[in-house]
Protein backbone atom coordinates (compact mmCIF):
# COMPACT_ATOMS: atom_id res chain seq x y z
CA UNK A 1 0.00 0.00 0.00
CA UNK A 2 1.17 3.37 -1.22
CA UNK A 3 0.31 5.06 2.80
CA UNK A 4 0.98 8.85 1.48
CA UNK A 5 -1.43 8.21 -0.97
CA UNK A 6 -3.30 6.03 1.47
CA UNK A 7 -3.56 9.41 3.53
CA UNK A 8 -4.33 12.08 1.18
CA UNK A 9 -7.07 10.12 0.29
CA UNK A 10 -8.42 9.82 3.67
CA UNK A 11 -7.80 13.40 4.42
CA UNK A 12 -9.33 14.37 1.17
CA UNK A 13 -12.36 12.15 2.11
CA UNK A 14 -13.16 13.62 5.76
CA UNK A 15 -12.39 17.74 4.12
CA UNK A 16 -14.98 16.93 1.24
CA UNK A 17 -17.30 14.92 2.88
CA UNK A 18 -17.93 11.64 0.93
CA UNK A 19 -15.77 9.17 -0.96
CA UNK A 20 -17.80 10.48 -4.31
CA UNK A 21 -16.28 13.80 -3.90
CA UNK A 22 -12.84 13.00 -2.77
CA UNK A 23 -12.90 10.87 -5.57
CA UNK A 24 -13.91 13.75 -7.81
CA UNK A 25 -11.04 16.02 -6.34
CA UNK A 26 -8.29 13.59 -6.35
CA UNK A 27 -9.36 11.97 -10.16
CA UNK A 28 -9.88 8.93 -8.81
CA UNK A 29 -12.71 6.19 -9.35
CA UNK A 30 -14.75 5.62 -5.97
CA UNK A 31 -14.09 1.83 -5.43
CA UNK A 32 -10.00 3.21 -5.84
CA UNK A 33 -11.11 5.33 -3.01
CA UNK A 34 -12.69 3.48 -1.07
CA UNK A 35 -9.79 0.46 -1.04
CA UNK A 36 -7.02 2.88 0.05
CA UNK A 37 -9.56 3.79 2.93
CA UNK A 38 -9.79 0.00 3.58
CA UNK A 39 -6.34 -0.54 3.64
CA UNK A 40 -5.31 2.70 5.95
CA UNK A 41 -7.73 1.31 8.18
CA UNK A 42 -6.33 -2.34 7.99
CA UNK A 43 -2.83 -1.04 8.45
CA UNK A 44 -3.65 1.67 11.45
CA UNK A 45 -5.49 -1.37 13.36
CA UNK A 46 -8.03 0.81 13.92
CA UNK A 47 -11.98 2.18 12.39
CA UNK A 48 -11.37 5.26 11.57
CA UNK A 49 -14.82 6.52 9.87
CA UNK A 50 -18.36 6.20 10.66
CA UNK A 51 -19.70 5.13 7.37
CA UNK A 52 -23.17 5.68 7.00
CA UNK A 53 -25.83 6.53 3.96
CA UNK A 54 -25.77 10.33 5.24
CA UNK A 55 -22.71 11.58 6.10
CA UNK A 56 -18.97 9.91 7.08
CA UNK A 57 -17.65 10.84 10.70
CA UNK A 58 -14.30 10.54 12.39
CA UNK A 59 -13.82 7.91 15.15
CA UNK A 60 -11.98 8.80 17.94
CA UNK A 61 -9.01 7.20 16.56
CA UNK A 62 -9.78 8.78 13.15
CA UNK A 63 -9.47 12.12 14.48
CA UNK A 64 -5.76 11.12 15.33
CA UNK A 65 -5.05 10.30 12.64
CA UNK A 66 -6.70 12.32 10.44
CA UNK A 67 -4.69 15.60 12.38
CA UNK A 68 -1.17 13.27 11.98
CA UNK A 69 -1.88 13.14 8.03
CA UNK A 70 -2.32 16.42 7.28
CA UNK A 71 0.90 16.75 9.24
CA UNK A 72 3.06 14.06 7.40
CA UNK A 73 1.65 15.52 4.10
CA UNK A 74 2.71 19.10 4.57
CA UNK A 75 5.63 17.77 5.59
CA UNK A 76 5.78 15.60 2.19
CA UNK A 77 5.14 18.10 0.02
CA UNK A 78 7.84 20.70 2.22
CA UNK A 79 10.81 17.73 1.16
CA UNK A 80 9.43 17.26 -2.55
CA UNK A 81 9.82 21.48 -2.61
CA UNK A 82 13.29 21.03 -1.30
CA UNK A 83 14.61 18.36 -3.32
CA UNK A 84 13.17 20.24 -6.58
CA UNK A 85 9.96 17.46 -7.32
CA UNK A 86 8.02 20.77 -8.03
CA UNK A 87 10.77 22.04 -9.76
CA UNK A 88 11.23 21.84 -14.05
CA UNK A 89 13.50 18.52 -13.31
CA UNK A 90 12.10 14.99 -12.92
CA UNK A 91 13.24 12.63 -10.44
CA UNK A 92 12.81 9.99 -8.44
CA UNK A 93 11.68 6.15 -8.93
CA UNK A 94 8.75 4.63 -11.36
CA UNK A 95 7.75 1.47 -10.89
CA UNK A 96 6.06 -0.10 -14.34
CA UNK A 97 4.50 -3.05 -15.51
CA UNK A 98 3.78 -4.37 -19.20
CA UNK A 99 3.22 -7.97 -20.73
CA UNK A 100 6.33 -9.74 -21.28
CA UNK A 101 5.87 -9.74 -25.05
CA UNK A 102 5.62 -5.33 -25.34
CA UNK A 103 7.88 -5.51 -22.85
CA UNK A 104 10.88 -6.71 -24.78
CA UNK A 105 9.82 -5.74 -28.20
CA UNK A 106 9.01 -2.32 -27.37
CA UNK A 107 8.94 -0.84 -24.03
CA UNK A 108 12.39 -1.87 -22.70
CA UNK A 109 13.89 0.10 -25.52
CA UNK A 110 12.00 3.21 -25.11
CA UNK A 111 12.26 3.06 -20.91
CA UNK A 112 16.03 3.49 -21.91
CA UNK A 113 15.89 5.95 -23.77
CA UNK A 114 13.48 8.13 -21.16
CA UNK A 115 16.34 6.87 -18.82
CA UNK A 116 18.98 8.32 -20.75
CA UNK A 117 17.00 11.64 -21.39
CA UNK A 118 16.24 11.75 -17.81
CA UNK A 119 19.22 10.56 -15.68
CA UNK A 120 17.49 11.45 -12.59
CA UNK A 121 14.82 9.40 -12.53
CA UNK A 122 15.13 5.66 -11.83
CA UNK A 123 13.00 2.54 -12.87
CA UNK A 124 12.14 -0.64 -12.12
CA UNK A 125 10.49 -2.83 -15.14
CA UNK A 126 7.84 -5.49 -13.69
CA UNK A 127 7.02 -7.72 -16.81
CA UNK A 128 4.21 -10.17 -16.36
CA UNK A 129 1.85 -11.72 -18.88
CA UNK A 130 -1.19 -11.56 -15.18
CA UNK A 131 -3.29 -8.92 -14.57
CA UNK A 132 -1.11 -6.36 -11.85
CA UNK A 133 -2.93 -4.81 -8.98
CA UNK A 134 -1.35 -1.24 -9.03
CA UNK A 135 -2.46 -0.25 -6.11
CA UNK A 136 -1.45 -3.56 -4.31
CA UNK A 137 2.15 -3.49 -5.71
CA UNK A 138 2.85 -0.06 -5.67
CA UNK A 139 2.93 0.44 -9.83
CA UNK A 140 3.23 4.23 -11.00
CA UNK A 141 2.32 3.33 -14.35
CA UNK A 142 0.80 -0.08 -16.84
CA UNK A 143 1.02 0.02 -20.16
CA UNK A 144 -1.52 -2.48 -21.51
CA UNK A 145 -2.63 -3.71 -24.86
CA UNK A 146 -6.61 -3.97 -24.62
CA UNK A 147 -9.71 -2.92 -25.39
CA UNK A 148 -11.29 -2.46 -22.06
CA UNK A 149 -8.51 -0.82 -19.97
CA UNK A 150 -11.43 -0.61 -17.21
CA UNK A 151 -13.10 2.22 -15.23
CA UNK A 152 -11.03 2.09 -11.76
CA UNK A 153 -8.42 3.42 -13.06
CA UNK A 154 -7.07 6.53 -15.56
CA UNK A 155 -6.24 5.32 -19.11
CA UNK A 156 -4.33 7.48 -21.86
CA UNK A 157 -4.64 6.36 -24.91
CA UNK A 158 -0.70 5.86 -26.41
CA UNK A 159 -1.90 4.09 -29.50
CA UNK A 160 -3.55 1.88 -31.70
CA UNK A 161 -1.70 -1.73 -31.77
CA UNK A 162 -2.59 -3.47 -35.37
CA UNK A 163 -3.12 -7.04 -35.79
CA UNK A 164 -1.64 -9.38 -38.59
CA UNK A 165 -2.19 -12.80 -39.59
CA UNK A 166 0.70 -14.38 -40.60
CA UNK A 167 2.12 -18.17 -41.43
CA UNK A 168 5.19 -19.40 -42.11
CA UNK A 169 5.99 -20.15 -45.61
CA UNK A 170 6.74 -23.84 -45.04
CA UNK A 171 2.41 -24.30 -43.58
CA UNK A 172 1.52 -22.35 -46.43
CA UNK A 173 3.42 -24.80 -48.99
CA UNK A 174 1.76 -27.73 -47.28
CA UNK A 175 -1.61 -26.13 -46.66
CA UNK A 176 -2.42 -23.59 -48.95
CA UNK A 177 -2.76 -19.58 -47.70
CA UNK A 178 -6.54 -18.80 -46.99
CA UNK A 179 -7.82 -16.17 -49.26
CA UNK A 180 -11.25 -15.30 -47.13
CA UNK A 181 -11.56 -15.06 -43.80
CA UNK A 182 -14.52 -18.18 -44.07
CA UNK A 183 -11.48 -20.21 -45.35
CA UNK A 184 -10.13 -20.31 -41.48
CA UNK A 185 -12.28 -22.87 -40.34
CA UNK A 186 -10.25 -25.33 -42.77
CA UNK A 187 -6.82 -24.26 -41.23
CA UNK A 188 -5.10 -24.86 -37.77
CA UNK A 189 -5.07 -21.60 -35.87
CA UNK A 190 -2.54 -20.86 -32.86
CA UNK A 191 -4.83 -19.00 -30.74
CA UNK A 192 -4.15 -16.30 -27.48
CA UNK A 193 -5.59 -16.54 -24.56
CA UNK A 194 -6.92 -13.32 -24.04
CA UNK A 195 -6.58 -11.88 -27.84
CA UNK A 196 -9.48 -13.13 -29.88
CA UNK A 197 -9.57 -16.20 -28.36
CA UNK A 198 -11.49 -19.07 -30.78
CA UNK A 199 -13.37 -16.07 -32.46
CA UNK A 200 -10.92 -14.01 -34.68
CA UNK A 201 -12.83 -10.96 -36.02
CA UNK A 202 -12.10 -8.65 -39.64
CA UNK A 203 -13.34 -5.84 -41.56
CA UNK A 204 -13.20 -5.21 -45.12
CA UNK A 205 -15.41 -2.55 -46.70
CA UNK A 206 -17.28 -1.51 -43.99
CA UNK A 207 -18.67 -5.04 -43.74
CA UNK A 208 -17.26 -7.21 -40.18
CA UNK A 209 -16.04 -11.18 -40.70
CA UNK A 210 -16.39 -13.41 -37.51
CA UNK A 211 -14.98 -16.75 -37.64
CA UNK A 212 -14.59 -19.38 -34.86
CA UNK A 213 -11.63 -20.96 -35.63
CA UNK A 214 -9.56 -24.01 -33.98
CA UNK A 215 -6.22 -25.60 -33.77
CA UNK A 216 -4.05 -27.70 -31.07
CA UNK A 217 -2.04 -24.82 -29.66
CA UNK A 218 -3.15 -22.13 -27.36
CA UNK A 219 -1.06 -19.91 -24.85
CA UNK A 220 -1.48 -16.91 -23.11
CA UNK A 221 1.62 -15.40 -24.53
CA UNK A 222 2.47 -13.57 -28.14
CA UNK A 223 5.89 -15.08 -27.76
CA UNK A 224 5.16 -18.36 -27.61
CA UNK A 225 2.41 -18.45 -30.84
CA UNK A 226 5.27 -16.59 -32.71
CA UNK A 227 7.61 -19.24 -32.60
CA UNK A 228 5.11 -22.12 -33.38
CA UNK A 229 4.32 -20.23 -36.28
CA UNK A 230 8.04 -19.42 -37.74
CA UNK A 231 8.27 -23.17 -37.09
CA UNK A 232 5.61 -23.80 -38.85
CA UNK A 233 2.35 -25.09 -36.83
CA UNK A 234 -0.37 -23.06 -38.06
CA UNK A 235 -1.98 -19.80 -38.85
CA UNK A 236 -1.42 -17.29 -35.98
CA UNK A 237 -2.58 -13.68 -35.02
CA UNK A 238 0.49 -11.30 -33.88
CA UNK A 239 0.91 -7.64 -32.98
CA UNK A 240 2.46 -5.41 -35.77
CA UNK A 241 5.37 -4.76 -33.88
CA UNK A 242 6.28 -8.16 -33.49
CA UNK A 243 5.23 -9.51 -37.06
CA UNK A 244 6.64 -7.03 -39.09
CA UNK A 245 10.38 -7.84 -38.95
CA UNK A 246 9.49 -11.18 -39.45
CA UNK A 247 7.48 -10.54 -42.68
CA UNK A 248 10.47 -8.67 -43.62
CA UNK A 249 12.96 -11.45 -43.21
CA UNK A 250 11.05 -14.08 -45.21
CA UNK A 251 10.55 -15.71 -41.92
CA UNK A 252 6.63 -15.16 -41.88
CA UNK A 253 3.86 -14.24 -44.50
CA UNK A 254 1.43 -11.79 -44.12
CA UNK A 255 -2.16 -13.57 -45.36
CA UNK A 256 -5.48 -11.94 -46.08
CA UNK A 257 -4.69 -8.82 -48.14
CA UNK A 258 -7.41 -6.01 -47.82
CA UNK A 259 -9.02 -7.59 -44.75
CA UNK A 260 -8.05 -5.89 -41.54
CA UNK A 261 -7.82 -7.86 -38.35
CA UNK A 262 -9.52 -6.06 -35.19
CA UNK A 263 -6.72 -3.77 -33.63
CA UNK A 264 -5.85 -3.50 -30.30
CA UNK A 265 -5.05 -0.39 -28.13
CA UNK A 266 -1.97 0.49 -26.13
CA UNK A 267 -3.18 2.25 -22.96
CA UNK A 268 -0.97 4.46 -20.37
CA UNK A 269 -3.34 3.09 -17.11
CA UNK A 270 -1.95 5.14 -13.85
CA UNK A 271 -4.28 5.64 -10.59
CA UNK A 272 -4.90 9.30 -10.05
CA UNK A 273 -3.81 12.77 -12.15
CA UNK A 274 -3.83 14.55 -9.06
CA UNK A 275 -0.55 15.16 -7.52
CA UNK A 276 0.83 13.78 -10.36
CA UNK A 277 4.85 13.12 -9.76
CA UNK A 278 6.43 15.16 -12.58
CA UNK A 279 8.48 11.59 -13.60
CA UNK A 280 5.56 10.03 -14.11
CA UNK A 281 3.74 12.88 -16.20
CA UNK A 282 7.15 13.14 -17.90
CA UNK A 283 6.81 9.64 -18.95
CA UNK A 284 3.87 9.39 -20.12
CA UNK A 285 4.16 12.38 -22.30
CA UNK A 286 7.49 10.73 -24.14
CA UNK A 287 5.49 7.50 -24.38
CA UNK A 288 2.70 8.82 -26.34
CA UNK A 289 4.79 10.94 -28.30
CA UNK A 290 6.95 8.03 -29.28
CA UNK A 291 4.75 4.83 -29.54
CA UNK A 292 3.05 6.94 -32.35
CA UNK A 293 6.84 7.00 -34.13
CA UNK A 294 6.73 3.08 -33.76
CA UNK A 295 5.46 0.76 -36.51
CA UNK A 296 2.30 -0.68 -34.34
Amino acid sequence: MDKLMAMQVFVATVDSGSQSAAAEKLGMSRPVVSRYLVELEDWSGARLLHRTTRKLSLTAAGTDVYARSRELLELSQQMRQAVGEAGDTPRGRLRITASTTLGRSVLARLLAQFAAQYPAVSIDILLSDQLVDLVEQRIDLAVRITNSPGANMVARKLATCHVLLCAAPVYIGQHGAPQHPAQLRDHNCLTHATYGKNTWTFSKDGEQHEVTVSGNISANDAAAIKQAAIYGAGLSMLPAYMALPLIAKGELVALLPGYEAMSMTIYAIYATRRNMPLALARLVDFLELRFRQEQL
